[in-house]
């Protein structure tokens, strides 16, 4: 009888140690300290320095961005990730530890814009230079690309040590919203339970960040209509019916009417950048096209404001006899970014463990600008994080979509390590392990 006890009890000794030496790696992962990352971070400054270098003089627009895929999936490949392609020229790769946990999105854009580059930023030549006439980096997005190819390589490195799976996001043509559709589809099986990005910013000092809660960056709609009337010759305007006049007329009905019919209290602004009408002196011409955009933080009062327009165009029009006709992409085309409060709170405890005192408190920086971010968070909780790469001496500090836009290609360290410190505390933290999360 004493023998089988003892037999029994060496049995569910062996049974606990097993699923000790299971359970172990799972729920007791060795701390990844700041230190371990800010020395990955040094050990890999100079190749996400390389890879801006080659994709900022290799850009390619939106939608175009084959080469820039390939050359992207090609350093994806050495790293040992499988390579899902999306619709476009979008892509994503996943890391999975193979240990049970959460999954975090890690996203960047690929595209440049139509923008000749000048040689020159603020202060003197520029070090990187597109090679293509007409096309350029002027956003930022060749960063973005060089942070998340280093923050792949440290997690890879750091694999052993964390919990749960990362989602390397690669999205096609964000200036244009052309891919984002189909990324958040593919995304979807996934059940990635956050998202981060990041983008950076002219107007913040490299090795800075700022990140708050809620609103971000504005949300974005579309102007565009046509004011119809019937053309003619310019001598005898009695028998045509003008809508240029039509046009001019509704502008500044629309001018006067926005600022006094909403709520003064509620950001919203109303850029009219285009009116075409007409191709010579003595043809009046048939219609007058008028097309711009508005930024808005309040979706209710955005749309508020399109009622504005399209009220004011369709009587004004008909004033002059002519009819207006709303053109399909009249109309909200995205919403504001919303930092999830939680997320923000990990982002901001983040950067403040590997970069002690570099978080910006005031709101001087919420960018009025439209970001395609904010659809991530239909598929779950997300925070967008804006590191600075402005620096005086060095000459980057121009406003973005500009001509002599840089970037201090010292900030993609910053930035990396802000984003692996960020992915480590949201795998690894027990806290974030909340299923409610």
């Amino acid at each position: 009888m004493k023998k089988m006890r003892l037999d029994c009890r060496i049995r569910r000794g062996i049974v606990l140690l097993l699923l000790g030496a299971v359970t172990l790696p799972v729920f007791a992962r060795k701390p990844v300290g700041k230190e371990v990352i800010l020395a990955k971070v040094k050990a890999t400054e100079s190749y996400m320095k390389e890879m801006r270098g080659y994709l900022h003089e290799h850009p390619e627009v939106s939608s175009g961005e084959y080469e820039t895929a390939r050359f992207l999936q090609s350093e994806v490949t050495k790293m040992g990730l499988p390579i899902t392609v999306v619709k476009g020229t979008g892509f994503y790769a996943i890391l999975d530890t193979r240990r049970p946990g959460k999954t975090v999105g890690l996203r960047t854009d690929i595209d440049a814009l139509p923008i000749h580059e000048n040689p020159d930023n603020l202060k003197g030549r520029k070090k990187r230079i597109s090679t293509v006439d007409g096309v350029s980096h002027a956003c930022g997005h060749d960063g973005h690309m060089a942070i998340l190819l280093g923050a792949m390589r440290i997690l890879c490195e750091l694999k052993d040590e964390l919990r749960g799976k990362i989602v390397f996001i690669f999205e096609e043509g964000e200036e244009t919203g052309a891919g984002i559709d189909h990324m958040v589809e593919a995304l979807k099986p996934l059940h990635i339970d956050a998202f981060y990005g990041n983008h950076l910013r002219s107007s913040i000092m490299t090795g800075e960040f700022f990140v708050r809660e809620g609103a971000l960056m504005a949300g974005a709609g579309t102007v565009s209509f046509d004011v119809n009337g019937r053309g003619g010759h310019a001598s005898r305007p009695d028998l045509s019916i003008n809508p240029v006049f039509a046009a001019a007329d509704i502008l500044g009905g629309i001018s006067i009417a926005w600022n006094n019919q909403r709520d003064i209290t509620k950001t919203l602004t109303l850029g009219i950048s285009q009116i075409h009408g007409g191709a010579a002196n003595n043809v009046i011409p048939n219609s007058v096209f008028i097309g711009g955009t508005i930024r808005f933080f309040d979706r209710g009062e955005a749309e508020k404001g399109f009622d504005i327009i399209r009220r004011v165009a369709a009587n004004t029009a008909a004033a002059h006899n002519c009819d207006v006709q709303f053109r399909d992409d009249m109309g909200i085309l995205l919403l504001p970014v919303i930092n999830d409060s939680r997320l923000t709170a990990l982002a901001r405890e983040s950067i403040d463990e590997i970069y002690p005192g570099k978080t910006l408190t005031t709101d001087e920086h919420i960018w009025y600008a439209a970001e395609t971010f904010s659809k991530y968070s239909s598929l779950a909780p997300s925070v967008f994080v804006f590191p600075g790469i402005r620096n005086d001496e060095l000459g980057s500090g121009a406003e973005h979509h500009n001509d002599r836009f840089d970037l201090d290609e010292d900030a993609l360290a910053y930035a990396t390590g802000g984003m692996v410190q960020f992915a480590v505390n949201f795998l690894n933290k027990d806290r974030i392990q909340n299923p409610e999360f």
